[in-house]
């Protein structure tokens, strides 16, 4: 027996693509157990984090990737995608089958399907055909909490409804709220099957012992795809590499099993080095604004227009109203003292002085970091009878992300403080009071416009500012990694989906059916759903080609026709719009239709991803055959040498020549092959032109040289144009110094 003294238990065995197990012991027996003979490795358990109706219209698939798929009905048919979130509202429209044509069985998946442990009832209706949870870690770590994060498959938070949604939610559901509808919903893969794999929970996230027990999983029950919008708080500091730790080597050995694993690149954007998906057998996805922007507008009685955001309905058009402040109309004048301006409580105001009136309300640091919401705000607009709201910013730190959230009444958001104290000062100065400060009379009067309606602008797709920035890093000690990150661009900002009335995740939606909500975490399952898309049209393909095809027909462009820009902090900390980078967006912004046809991939498997590793600075070669199981793979030479559809040479001395593999995958066809660099780095490519038949491989150089040390990366690209009409473009950045 090992341990002379204490418990333990025994919380997981990995047997399918780690050789493992998950124990919670006390350090002293952790102590032991590393000294034991045949132990390998010992890894402390660390905590993750949770990382549409347009979207489709967006990204051009009712015109462009579902026709060529046999329209929506058919998209996605018979993909399995496997979400490891926070579980699945299965009575949303959503994923009802009611409507749909039968589903009939997948063989290929293997997966099981809980029971719910109060109603009986089964998770799975054809639509979803796998319902696990994983909670093992949450509860010997003593933060499960049975009567909030539900010891099933049921979602208590409202992330995983609506990432599987995004991914594979049925084709044209209403969606409405508050007697409003904004647009039908649809998945990008309509008629994708959902698998669920529940690791996340409610209050604390969730421990990667659980995550990695329900990926083995997934990947031992023949999903697909896998989509992670879920990360590490930070880089795991117990190794010293990003790219060998349990969760990546686990997504490593679900790559070699033929699985298409996404993941959410991470919200700690704009600043650099803040991706937290890092490997290259992982598609990361970075977050986009798309071109849908809700704005509102309060007309006051001096003729000032005062511009904000509401998705809320105008007061009746040629009409004024009288607006009264929330501490002019408090029953109790000493309730003041509390922050009754957040307009939180009905109970305390004056409803006679409220009814048929503006309320004006203040928007703190509350609705930021505390309890604060919106919703509340409107229902206690709304059974004070008044005639909408007014929420005017007072005092929160520059940067601050104000999104719009669907109301019942008329409602708006002032965001700039500016305009805040012009509505302030109109207010005061038509406001007349006596001696103590009490109103004699309210004057200010305005009006609120139709915020329902979104404007289409066309500087989109652009750069979420929340989005995790590359370069990425190969270790704790953030050196630069030969390795681009983030890989892909998609849509990620107020992404309407399903929710849950379980879901207390965020605050303006509790308790409502579907939710408008930004992160990484929407922006992965958009390639989930797109990569179900292509693997449907392309079963054989290797996660690498399909991760290829997205990638090299990603867009550069707006919708203007210009660069794609970034939002990003200025010196004064307001946000402004920069000339964005592949630290910001890797290849590009997602283009479906081009993706189910790019012509060219660059294809890898596992040995090519043993090379990465083996070449990799840093990387401890008993590490490597610790989780791999094989000896190393030298013959990449370089990290920078792995056959992905991009280049990344983070310390460029002298001259580098890089080599690349492409397959056509399509008919025979010519390509010429140029290259564009920044001024500081020379870039050569040969052979200068190929032809290709179906099916063919050919190698290819490309040549970089420092011509001069700037102390920063250059930016360029490689293009192959082919004869019949195809364009594969990879990235290309490197960081030049002297000899």
């Amino acid at each position: 027996m090992l341990f002379d003294h204490g418990s333990y238990k025994k919380l997981y065995s990995y047997r399918h693509l780690i050789n493992g197990f998950a124990v919670h012991v006390s350090p002293e027996q952790a102590e032991t157990l590393r000294r034991a003979p045949g132990v390998k490795s010992i890894e402390r358990d660390w905590k993750v984090r949770r990382l549409t109706t347009h979207t489709p219209q967006f990204l051009g698939l009712p015109t462009g990737a579902w026709p060529m798929g046999g329209g929506f009905d058919r998209a996605g048919e018979d993909i399995v995608i496997g979400f490891v979130d926070s579980g699945i509202y299965a009575h949303h429209p959503s994923f009802s089958t009611h409507h749909s044509e039968p589903y009939g069985p997948v063989p290929k998946y293997r997966g099981k399907c809980e029971v719910h442990p109060d109603t009986k009832r089964n998770f799975c209706n054809g639509k979803i055909i796998g319902a696990q949870h994983f909670a093992e870690a949450a509860k010997a770590a003593g933060a499960f909490n049975p009567a909030i994060d539900f010891d099933s498959p049921l979602d208590g938070d409202g992330h995983g409804s609506h990432t599987a949604a995004i991914a594979a939610g049925n084709n044209g559901i209403p969606v409405r709220m508050h007697g409003y509808e904004f647009g039908r919903a649809s998945g990008m893969a309509p008629r994708a099957r959902i698998a669920v794999y529940k690791a996340l929970y409610r209050l604390f996230g969730g421990f990667i012992a659980d995550v990695v027990a329900a990926i083995e999983q997934a990947v031992e029950d023949g999903v697909d795809i896998l989509n992670l919008s879920v990360g590490p708080d930070s880089p795991p500091a117990a190794t010293k590499s990003t790219f060998l730790n349990p969760f990546d080597a686990t997504l490593l050995a679900a790559a070699k099993a033929g699985v298409f694993v996404v993941q959410a690149a991470g919200n700690g954007g704009p600043s650099p080095k803040t991706v937290l998906s890092y490997s290259p057998w992982i598609t990361s996805v970075a977050a986009a604004v798309d071109d849908r922007r809700y704005k509102n507008h309060l007309t006051i009685g001096n003729g000032n227009i005062l511009p904000g955001i509401g998705l809320s309905p105008n007061t009746h058009a040629n009409r004024t109203f009288t607006m009264v402040a929330a501490n002019d109309v408090l029953l109790d004048a000493s309730n003041s003292k509390y922050r009754n301006s957040d307009c939180q409580r009905p109970e305390v105001f004056n409803k006679k002085l409220v009814a048929g009136k503006i309320l004006l309300c203040g928007y703190s640091f509350e609705y930021v970091t505390g309890t604060a919401s919106i919703k509340r705000v409107w229902e206690t607009a709304k059974s004070l009878h008044a005639a909408g709201f007014v929420l005017a910013v007072e005092n929160v730190s520059p940067g601050t992300k104000f999104d719009p959230v669907p109301v019942g009444i008329p409602g708006i958001l002032i965001t700039d403080v500016k305009k805040s104290m012009k509505l302030i000062d109109y207010y005061n100065t038509t406001t007349s009071r006596d001696w103590t400060g009490r109103v004699k009379s309210f004057k200010a009067i305005g009006s609120i416009g139709n915020g329902l309606k979104p404007i289409l602008h066309p500087s989109a797709p652009e750069v979420a500012l929340f989005s995790s920035r590359g370069p990425n890093i190969r270790d704790y000690s953030f050196q630069d990694a030969d390795m681009l990150k983030p890989d892909i661009l998609a849509p990620g900002s107020l992404i309407w989906s399903a929710w849950t009335p379980n879901g207390t995740d965020e605050r303006n939606y509790v308790g409502e059916g579907f939710a408008m909500v930004s992160g990484t975490s929407m922006a992965a399952p958009h390639i989930a759903g797109i990569a179900a898309l292509v693997k449907q049209k392309h079963p054989h393909w290797s996660p690498a080609a399909i991760k290829s095809a997205l990638m090299t027909t990603s867009s550069l462009l707006d919708r203007a026709g210009r660069p794609i820009k970034a939002q990003q902090y200025s010196k004064s900390e307001t946000m402004i719009l920069v000339k964005a980078t592949p630290f910001d967006y890797g290849s590009g912004h997602v283009n479906p239709r081009a993706a189910l046809d790019p012509g060219l991939v660059f294809d890898a498997g596992y040995q090519d991803y043993l090379g990465f590793l083996c070449t990799t600075p840093g990387i401890d070669v008993h590490e490597i055959r610790k989780y791999t199981h094989r000896p190393c793979n030298y013959t990449l030479g370089h990290p920078f040498n792995l056959n992905t559809a991009s280049i990344t040479i983070s310390h460029l001395v002298g001259t580098q020549i890089v080599t690349r593999t492409v397959t056509n995958v399509a008919a025979e066809e010519t390509y010429v092959i140029t290259a564009r660099m920044a001024p500081a780095v020379a870039i050569e490519t040969n052979p200068p032109a190929m032809t290709l038949r179906p099916g063919a491989s050919r190698k290819f150089t490309v040549t970089l040289t420092v011509r001069s040390v700037t102390g920063g990366y250059s930016f360029g690209e490689v293009l192959l144009k082919g004869s019949r009409g195809h364009k594969v473009r990879i990235p290309v950045v490197a960081m030049g110094f002297k000899r």
